[in-house]
């Protein structure tokens, strides 16, 4: 029996009473991310597998990309380290009251953006705000996530703190900005603040005009650069987990092993 599961599942369950009971145990994460944790699992478990989804370190070519906002083509207009990617997923949308928050700071300060959202929530923005907006930023309703996010001028991701979002972040490099929903979200965003020191959470816990103020300044001007030596170093060594001889490569090696020979 082969149980995939998010490294954050094992808050939600009785691991001495699931988990053992598999032959094969993948997660969808990389060794070198938390390393006292994962020697712990792998002494508890059999065969602990950290299998990172390799499409986030080798995506598709950017021709063969669907882009039909033309996300890339305003990326590259803009200074590098500079815009603003905001998503918040399919089903983690934030209540109209921070919506509006946030698009009153981005509008107020200039910040260059490019914003993912679903076209029945952009209603909840402010009287003139997609107007105004097509002077500095850009709203589409869907991107494609993992190839904008390698674009040279992504300078944060603002996002729930899903832990996709968090290893597409890790992956190509960008700070991120946390505002936690449910679920896991609250644990990878401390995660992130607190541990890996590759962003920040919200003041709050959720988006105010002040409070959005203060993270973007945090993250785009005197720490970026801190910042973004910190995620670097754990996006090398995701790709480096990926590579012909890296932990994720030998694991999924190991998790092929063990299907095939059921």
């Amino acid at each position: 029996m082969v149980k995939i599961y998010r490294p954050s599942y094992f808050r939600r369950i009785s691991i001495h009473q699931t988990l053992p009971k598999g032959t094969a145990l993948p997660i969808n994460s990389f060794e070198e991310l938390d390393p006292p944790i994962v020697q712990y699992l792998k002494s508890e478990f059999n065969n602990f597998l950290n299998v990172v989804p390799f499409k986030l370190t080798s995506p598709p070519p950017l021709a063969n990309v669907i882009d039909k906002n033309c996300c890339i083509e305003w990326l590259d207009n803009q200074e590098p380290n500079s815009v603003a990617y905001i998503e918040f997923g399919t089903v983690a949308t934030p209540p109209p009251n921070e919506l509006r928050a946030m698009a009153e700071t981005l509008e107020e300060r200039k910040i260059p953006f490019l914003w993912s959202i679903k076209e029945k929530f952009m209603s909840h923005f402010p009287n003139g705000f997609l107007e105004n907006a097509r002077m500095f930023g850009k709203i589409v309703p869907w991107a494609p996530q993992v190839q904008v996010l390698e674009h040279k001028s992504f300078g944060v991701f603002i996002n729930h703190s899903g832990w996709n979002s968090v290893l597409e972040s890790i992956a190509s490099g960008v700070p991120l900005i946390c505002m936690p929903l449910f679920g896991d979200h609250h644990l990878n965003s401390s995660m992130v603040e607190k541990v890996w020191k590759i962003g920040v959470k919200i003041e709050g816990g959720f988006f105010t005009k002040s409070g959005t103020i203060v993270a973007l300044d945090f993250v785009l001007s005197k720490i970026k650069e801190e910042l973004k030596k910190q995620i670097g170093m754990y996006k090398e060594l995701v790709h480096k987990a990926v590579g012909p001889n890296g932990s994720s490569t030998q694991n999924f090696k190991k998790l092929v092993e063990i299907i095939t020979s059921c």
